[in-house]
């Protein structure tokens, strides 16, 4: 009990410093920290260098790890064999067949260490909608506030643990099959993150069928609202936005962009028109929620003004209005969620493609292509200390400089394919690879790159 009575104060004074990353892409979305330790530019998986730990997670998924206080918590589904995974960029919509019956588990693994502190077996069935040969079954990020764990098992249901990993309630949706709207047999799995707003957890569900997004109790699970949406399925997750008039639920869709109250899921605004298979999040800053989608016809990159209201359609894609600053109608994303970093935004297509803009007047700085190959690029970029970390599906971390002049600074491998997003905290890169989850950070005995 001594041994306690000492280590209690130093364990809490640890907890109030840590860097929390507590849903996808971290704070608010914004894909960076607020502090600013150094994070590691150059490593070797293979030799161990500057690798902290290194940990088997069984099953598959690209749901990304989450941080809270001393925590790193990961979500998995575990088939009965080693399921198939196909990267890469290619048109086949077809879903995978037969793969039986699936365990959905949440991991907690300390953030130092890496040892596994407990893991927790929410649901074991066979799924009720089929996956993308490229999806998982598991492709939902979780969300933390400190006293709670919130995932979103799409068609399984949406899930609440402690940070113990006891199961507080979880609510069932209904089925999210949220597959090709223009061949609706060819189911893809669902991808939308949960997350979490003073004591409220927030769902965009947009399926084939009945759409919505939704308002929940984070105490007991209790519906509060739900909006429908009319919208094709969309694999984005919904993002708040603050002010001192209006506190707004922002998702992204195709012909059904908008803005909604987070008190009441009241539509504020609305926009129609871009990528007809919506993934990436809403991004905030300057005055404006950034938003893209790609696919079909166009793929555009808009800057929204935040006090839009009512319909800011504008006749063309390309076109401004009042409520849209700036939009190029062919230079967004599809699968990667765009990054702020000052005056800055990047974006990045699925076949490496980066592109800088000016924030606030929408100028394109650059357009370069990572790398020469037809690899893909699923993973969102994060940002620390001036540099942006770009993961491909085969597992090659470019790191380049957040500037607007184009380089890059180092090809770190991972050694397995990667197309979940990484979390950073204190310094330390976490990845999602295939089979591991390897935490990446500087020795404190060495010097910086």
């Amino acid at each position: 009990m001594k041994q306690w009575i000492v280590l209690l104060p130093l364990l809490s004074c640890a907890l109030v410093q840590a860097e929390n990353w507590p849903q996808f892409r971290g704070p608010g979305a914004s894909g960076q920290t607020e502090g600013n330790k150094a994070t590691p530019i150059t490593w070797d998986v293979e030799t161990g260098k500057k690798v902290r730990w290194k940990i088997p997670i069984p099953g598959l998924a690209h749901s990304s790890p989450i941080i809270w206080d001393d925590r790193v918590y990961a979500l998995t589904a575990v088939g009965p064999t080693d399921a198939e995974l196909k990267t890469g960029i290619y048109g086949n919509i077809q879903s995978v067949e037969n793969e039986g019956e699936q365990t959905w588990q949440l991991i907690a693994l300390n953030k130092q260490t890496g040892d596994i502190l407990w893991n927790t077996s929410a649901l074991k069935r066979h799924p009720r909608v089929k996956r993308h040969q490229k999806a998982t079954h598991c492709n939902s990020t979780p969300a933390a506030d400190g006293r709670n764990i919130v995932a979103l098992l799409g068609s399984e249901g949406l899930f609440c643990f402690s940070p113990d990993g006891k199961l507080r309630w979880q609510k069932d949706l209904g089925p999210m099959d949220a597959g090709y709207f223009r061949n609706k047999s060819a189911q893809w799995g669902f991808a939308s993150s949960p997350i979490i707003h003073e004591d409220t957890v927030i769902v965009q569900c947009d399926v084939q069928e009945n759409s919505f997004l939704a308002a929940f109790n984070i105490e007991d699970g209790n519906e509060l609202w739900r909006t429908d949406r009319d919208d094709v399925p969309t694999w984005s997750t919904p993002a708040v936005h603050t002010t001192p008039d209006r506190t707004q639920i922002i998702v992204n869709g195709w012909h059904h962009i908008g803005g909604y109250d987070f008190a009441t899921g009241r539509e504020i605004w609305s926009l129609d028109g871009g990528g007809d298979i919506p993934v990436p999040t809403p991004i905030f800053g300057h005055g404006f929620v950034y938003l893209t989608s790609a696919h079909g016809r166009f793929r555009p990159m808009r800057a929204v003004r935040l006090d839009a209201t009512g319909d800011i359609t504008p006749p063309a894609v390309g076109e401004t209005n009042e409520a849209i600053a700036w939009v190029h109608p062919r230079k967004g994303n599809y699968m990667q969620t765009p990054i702020l970093v000052g005056e800055l935004l990047f974006g990045c297509s699925d076949l490496g493609i980066v592109s800088c803009f000016d924030a606030q007047l929408g100028k394109l700085h650059y357009e370069e292509r990572l790398e020469k190959s037809r690899n893909g690029f699923t993973a969102s970029p994060v940002y620390a200390n001036g540099n942006l970390y770009y993961t491909s599906e085969n597992g090659d971390v470019y790191v380049i400089p957040a500037t607007n002049k184009f380089s890059v600074r180092s090809i770190n491998p991972l050694d397995e394919t990667c197309l979940a997003t990484p979390a950073i905290s204190d310094g330390t890169l976490y990845f999602r690879t295939r089979h591991h989850l390897i935490a990446i950070g500087e020795d404190p005995t060495s010097q910086d790159d």
